[in-house]
């Protein structure tokens, strides 16, 4: 995560004196500095020499901009800094936009404070100065205020970070489609164009003969490599090891088709195999662990977010898969939904080591295919739904409670979740149809409904949350408003 760096743009005036800016300086590198050392902070603050002209916000708004592994630009306010000065740099921003309402000291020194002291540390109202300017140009932005040494404000920055770092992803993403969407299935498709426009999505149809193609270049060598380690990674309980290595060998191929061509998500679709022996299970579950996107039957939309989903987390262990809500437990008191998919559920929520079986599978008409099965582990997590809504895009987020599975399933090999949607199943699935989210969605222990808000603020797209607080005639009273706002944009 360290490869990506946050412009940390400080913001003054020459009114004070040039002994005054050189302390704002050395406060500055002080702050950029225990921000790079604390551990909570997931990326890198790189400091500029503060800011005192509207020229030299400009540039430095531009030179981030241009820098490739910017990710986002971070304003604060030691002095007051006239935020008219701050016009032309804002309406230059094409990063995500973080201002910090912060202070160097943390306490009133009560028994040394002047004149020269409050010249100095005025970001009391140089952040409000500021933050009028930015509200008035209608800048999407997030706004902390803490102090900069303190857990919580840290805490938020790097939520916030990893929300940018995400769109940073977003506007990278290329989705490989091997065929199309599934037959006359509605909330897997969508406007892709519209995707490109806000979200940054490239979205390419390849049909399943150049994957096939792909495969006959596949040696042997190399699936013998990839056999080694699945063999290190996971437990190959089963004898059939013929249909391990053709798993491997649909892995290899996908990924080196889409490593050539810069994709860094995939969807499949059982209704079109072509020529393929077996339906990718085994290896979607390994290329996703291996931090790809993936989506089942078409639905490009799950592939693309669950890619962008890993990379804000690459640095964590929770665990980000793609998932499907498979079906309801409606004991009374422990009401809880089964998430699975028939093959394709990424291992690193697993938890114990996962296992290579072989089963039939039901649909598809080919070879029983190899796949991992697993339990989930228990915890706090989300799980996160994007639609298209025909004149914009709205992403769900419903809080979940995952739990230990006691129960055995001898006659289902998959791998499967169990979890308590908050704030419980009844008005989380009655909210969750509401609002036009998908069967299909993305499970993350890692990623926050936060981390989240931030990232469609950011790209400018609905967001509404299923939690602990939802009640159902207030939810439907919010999705009216927002089809309404939505409908005037």
């Amino acid at each position: 995560m360290k490869k990506y760096k946050f412009y940390f743009l400080i913001g003054s005036q020459h009114l004070y004196g040039d002994d005054t800016l050189k302390e704002v300086d050395a406060h500055a590198k002080i702050m950029a500095d225990g921000f790079n050392s604390d551990p909570v902070i997931p990326c890198t603050v790189e400091v500029l020499p503060c800011v005192t002209t509207s020229k030299a916000i400009e540039n430095a708004v531009i030179a981030a901009n241009n820098d490739p592994m910017c990710a986002g630009i971070i304003t604060w306010m030691h002095t007051f800094s006239p935020s008219k000065m701050w016009i032309s740099g804002i309406s230059k921003m094409m990063k995500p936009y973080l201002h910090l309402n912060t202070q160097f000291n943390r306490d009133i020194p009560w028994d040394t404070i002047d004149m020269d002291f409050m010249n100095l540390n005025q970001s009391a109202h140089g952040d409000r100065e500021h933050g009028y300017i930015g509200t008035r140009m209608g800048a999407r932005r997030k706004v902390i205020a803490g102090h900069w040494e303190d857990s919580q404000f840290r805490l938020e920055i790097a939520s916030w970070m990893r929300a940018a770092v995400g769109v940073f992803e977003s506007r990278r993403t290329r989705v490989l489609r091997i065929s199309d969407n599934m037959r006359s299935v509605a909330v897997t498709d969508g406007d892709k164009v519209e995707a490109q426009m806000k979200l940054g999505w490239e979205i390419e149809h390849y049909g399943v003969g150049d994957i096939i193609s792909e495969l006959g270049k596949v040696t042997d060598e190399e699936i013998d490599a990839l056999m080694k380690e699945y063999e290190e990674k996971y437990v190959i309980a089963t004898d059939n090891t013929g249909a391990v290595r053709y798993q491997a060998k649909e892995e290899i191929a996908i990924k080196k088709f889409m490593d050539e061509r810069g994709f860094t998500a995939f969807h499949t679709n059982f209704e079109d195999l072509q020529g393929l022996r077996q339906l990718p299970g085994l290896a979607a579950q390994d290329l996703m662990a291996k931090g790809y996107g993936f989506g089942a039957e078409g639905d490009w939309k799950v592939a693309a977010m669950t890619r962008i989903l890993k990379a804000m987390t690459a640095d964590m262990t929770g665990g980000t898969a793609f998932m499907e809500d498979y079906t309801y437990h409606f004991e009374p008191g422990n009401e809880m939904i089964m998430g699975a998919h028939m093959l394709e559920v990424c291992p690193t929520i697993a938890a114990t080591k996962p296992e290579i079986k072989v089963f039939p599978l039901g649909i598809g008409d080919r070879e029983d295919p190899a796949r991992l099965v697993f339990r989930s582990k228990p915890g706090s997590a989300i799980v996160v739904s994007l639609v298209d809504m025909g004149d914009g895009l709205r992403m769900i987020v419903n809080d979940v409670e995952c739990v230990e599975q006691v129960n055995d399933t001898p006659n289902l090999p998959v791998s499967a979740v169990l979890w308590k949607p908050l704030p419980c199943l009844k008005t989380s699935a009655e909210a969750w149809i509401y609002a036009g989210a998908a069967h299909h969605s993305v499970l993350s222990y890692d990623v926050t409904a936060e981390m989240m808000r931030d990232f469609a603020n950011i790209l400018g797209i609905e967001f509404v949350y299923i939690n602990k607080d939802t009640e159902i005639s207030s939810f439907v009273k919010e999705l009216q408003l927002n089809d309404i706002i939505r409908k005037l944009k």
